[in-house]
């Protein structure tokens, strides 16, 4: 789990291969966003573990096993491209009563200056009934 930087953004995982919840949002399977992140890009020769994110189409199904075994069902229902100028307060907030979870990443262009990628690649899902 993550929290948020010193400069008030989402925090990511220190490993490329993982994913991190943001822990200061929804519980995962509860009533709200739960947002989880990845890396997108080559590091040191290995691949990020949201590489491929950009393959997932709406309809697709993303099963998440809890720590308990208990296995949570989420559909997706779009895909949607953020530039770094853009608010992403969608991907974090919901307020319809129901359970969502969304997917964030890096996409675009790689800006070396900035060390950063141009925009962000969002996955919304809706938990299945």
């Amino acid at each position: 789990s993550v929290g948020i930087t010193k400069d008030g953004a989402m925090d990511v995982p220190k490993d490329i291969s993982n994913t991190a919840w943001y822990n200061l949002g929804t519980q995962i399977g509860e009533v709200g966003s739960a947002v989880i992140n990845g890396h997108f890009g080559w590091k040191d020769g290995k691949s990020a573990v949201f590489d491929n994110l950009f393959k997932i189409k709406v309809g697709d199904k993303i099963y998440l096993e809890s720590e308990k075994g208990d296995t949570v069902v989420f559909v997706v229902k779009e895909i949607r491209s953020f530039n770094k100028a853009e608010s992403e307060e969608s991907v974090f907030n919901s307020n319809d009563g129901k359970s969502h979870l969304n997917l964030i990443t890096c996409s675009g262009t790689w800006n070396k200056g900035e060390d950063s990628y141009s925009s962000r690649l969002v996955v919304f899902a809706d938990r299945e009934a």
